[in-house]
């Protein structure tokens, strides 16, 4: 039979998930468990099996890309006739086909590329100026409220109550969003929002128009359900019209885009609002080695809030590689420095340039990364945003601070005219804005004021291709050429090399081996993340970024911004980074061998969350989870302590801290791998105090136990 071929291959909760009656369908799928390829055997499954007619189906996911790549293995599948398109794709389509009933044979409205413009003429009508940037945060703002259902009228309510930072008072966007919509209506063209919202539209209040569309899809898939927003799940009950043959599948650990609009609630609720829905959860992870897969258990077992409620357990399916390398640095340039090298390795080793990815939490961690891969004669590609000196707001920073060579005195300390300069761009040190693309415009500036400082920090420069060490030009001019410098070298031609991309961007992709870096509390999460939801985000986040990489995972994040910078503490999300993690530093003794030795992940016993704290590590349990104390043992043990520091004549921490006493009344060893688990007690300690600590554990007096050797 045609089927058996679709169902070959198949592990078994995708043969489940493909062989599901029709009706309500929910997949939980995990990174790298095959998603696409459940979704589109099950599609081909119920075409070739005569069940469902290939034309009655509309499958819809979030990219054009992957649509086409779903068009593409429906096609090599035998399902022809497939509908797979994006949202707004499917909805403009049919818009466009009903127009001339909806309109009453008008042509339909023009479609707005973008809002920006617009919303800087109704910002203006009302008051409000607003630059480019703050054009660009105000639609963004638009889009929110649009996407949420919500009007102008209800925008300051809902945008509190989503903990929303507008670049402007809520009450300010609320008339720049109903001036925006009336100049919409006036010019006579429509957004993305509204062609959604006139599909909506056109079934719900045109019974003629809900008939024939309703008659030609009757089967539903959706792909990447956990990124629907209430306007998109308003279309998709409009299209089912209370019918319920409808497949969904989503992984809610990978719910990452909660600020515009997006929301998990839907997949998380779809057993309940559907009580007859087959659930089928794929864990089998194909993309990762166990031990990039053990990595992000790791870390996504710390999880709390709603989108816990559906975390996954994956399992690697993959043969066995190298555990991910966890490394500190005691800056970023040394950090980006030691990225390139390793990426100039892997290159050397065999891996293609492509196959790599350099992936950070915002886009103006970049130049960093640009720099370093330039100097290491890496190519890269920059992927969902402009090379950092491209950037629009660097070039005119960078015309700003030639102009201020002119007017700010020569002897003025280079950072302090740095930052004198950039305040002709409206750049303010201590004064992050509000918005998306001004912060994030604000941050790029920064990043500038981060070179000065390494820039002023090093007295002499290296430069390449020359011998002999120069002596840096430390005025405001010298650091002008440094910039035109760097920018020049970072201009090359676009050619096939490592990506560097933000997170953000990197979701849906996969490389052979992934650098994730910037890993330090501030970066990320990053400082504006203060709720917890926002905080789970960010974890949400990471975990992401965990399971882009196939072979080889590097985690890393320098101690300072830059050298003589304020320190830095790792990510909370993160697995503990001991001092016995694999570690670089610039400057450091290289005649030394490198310690080779892995950190290993820890869980809280009780709960099973990651453990970062030291002494949580060694408590083996998080200080919020009850304590198992044994007291009695608890007080031996201190007693015994105390009798061998006096015979050893050495203070009692010596032979064990407190914390260490406290880990072994709670946890009761009793053979040497239970006492070797304990962080802090390595062989030596198990071969001089293991057998009192046995005895003291089995029930023997404090005096009896200092007596025990081996």
């Amino acid at each position: 039979m045609l089927t058996d071929a679709v169902l070959a291959g198949l592990d078994p909760e995708q043969r489940t998930a493909v062989t599901a009656p029709a009706g309500p369908v929910c997949i939980l799928a995990g990174a790298g468990t095959g998603k696409t390829r459940a979704i589109t055997h099950r599609i081909a499954y119920r075409t070739l099996a005569g069940e469902v007619n290939p034309r009655h189906i509309l499958a819809v996911t979030f990219t054009a890309r992957a649509a086409a790549e779903m068009r593409s293995r429906l096609t090599e599948l035998g399902a022809r006739g497939v509908q797979a398109r994006t949202f707004h794709a499917a909805a403009l389509r049919q818009v466009r086909y009903f127009a001339p009933r909806l309109l009453e044979g008008r042509a339909m409205p023009e479609l707005l590329e973008s809002k920006a413009r617009v919303v800087g003429l109704a910002a203006a009508r009302v008051g409000v100026r607003a630059d480019r940037t703050g054009a660009r945060d105000l639609a963004s703002e638009i889009e929110w409220a649009k996407s949420s259902l919500v009007e102008p009228g209800e925008y300051p309510v809902a945008a509190t109550k989503a903990l929303r930072e507008p670049p402007f008072e809520t009450a300010k966007v609320a008339e720049v969003f109903a001036a925006y919509e009336e100049l919409k209506r006036r010019q006579g063209v429509i957004d993305f929002e509204d062609m959604l919202r006139a599909a909506v539209w056109g079934i719900e209040d045109h019974p003629d128009v809900a008939e024939q569309i309703r008659a030609q899809y009757r089967h539903f898939v959706v792909d990447e359900y956990q990124d629907v927003n209430p306007l998109q799940q308003r279309l998709l009950e409009a299209w089912l019209g209370g019918r319920d043959d409808l497949t969904v599948v989503g992984d809610a650990s990978q719910t990452i885009y909660s600020f515009t609009g997006a929301t998990a609630s839907y997949l998380i609720d779809f057993p309940r609002q559907r009580r007859d829905a087959v659930v089928v959860r794929l864990v089998r992870d194909y993309r990762s080695t166990p031990q990039v897969v053990g990595l992000a258990n790791a870390v996504i077992r710390q999880a709390r809030g709603n989108e816990a409620r559906l975390r996954l357990e994956l399992v690697g399916q993959r043969p066995p590689g190298a555990e991910p390398e966890l490394k500190i640095f005691p800056d970023e340039t040394g950090e980006a420095a030691a990225v390139a090298k390793k990426c100039r390795e892997l290159i050397g080793a065999g891996t293609p340039a492509s196959e790599i990815a350099v992936l950070f939490r915002t886009n103006a961690q970049s130049e960093a990364y640009e720099k370093a891969l330039a100097e290491a004669e890496v190519p890269y590609v920059v992927r969902g945003a402009e090379r950092f000196f491209e950037r629009t707001e660097i070039r005119q920073a960078m015309i700003a601070l030639r102009a201020a060579v002119r007017s700010i005195p020569g002897e003025t300390p280079l950072v302090q005219a740095v930052v004198e300069g950039l305040a002709a761009t409206g750049w303010q040190r201590e004064k992050p804005p509000p918005g998306g693309a001004a912060r994030e415009q604000w941050e790029a500036l920064a990043a500038l004021v981060t070179l000065a400082e390494e820039y002023a920090k090093s007295p002499t420069l290296e430069p390449i291709g020359q011998a002999g060490a120069v002596q840096r030009d430390l005025t405001l001019s010298g650091f002008n050429d440094e910039l035109a410098r760097r920018a020049e070298q970072q201009h090359a031609p676009t050619v096939a090399g490592v990506t560097l991309a933000s997170l953000h961007s990197a979701k849906g992709l996969e490389w052979d081996a992934v650098f994730l870096v910037g890993l330090a509390d501030g970066t990320l999460p990053t400082t504006y993340a203060k709720t917890p939801e926002q905080l789970e985000e960010e974890r949400r986040l990471l975990y992401v970024g965990v399971t882009r990489a196939r072979q080889y995972l590097w985690l890393s994040y320098g101690q300072m911004r830059s050298s003589g910078g304020r320190a830095r503490r790792p990510c909370r999300f993160l697995p503990q980074l001991e001092r016995h993690s694999t570690t670089e530093r610039a400057g450091a003794d290289r005649s030394r061998k490198p310690d080779r030795r892995r950190p290993q992940v820890s869980s809280c016993r009780i709960c099973g969350a990651t453990l970062l704290a030291g002494a949580d590590r060694k408590l083996g349990r998080c200080p919020t989870c009850p304590s198992d104390l044994d007291e009695d043992l608890y007080e031996r043990l201190k007693t015994w302590r105390a009798t061998m520091a006096e015979e050893l004549s050495v203070p009692a921490y010596v032979v064990f801290t407190d914390a260490t006493l406290v880990a072994i009344a709670e946890r009761r060893p009793g053979n040497p791998a239970e006492l070797l688990a304990i962080a802090g007690i390595g062989p030596r300690k198990l071969g001089q105090y293991g057998p009192a600590v046995f005895a003291l554990v089995g029930g023997a007096d404090p005096v009896s136990a200092a007596s025990e050797k081996l």
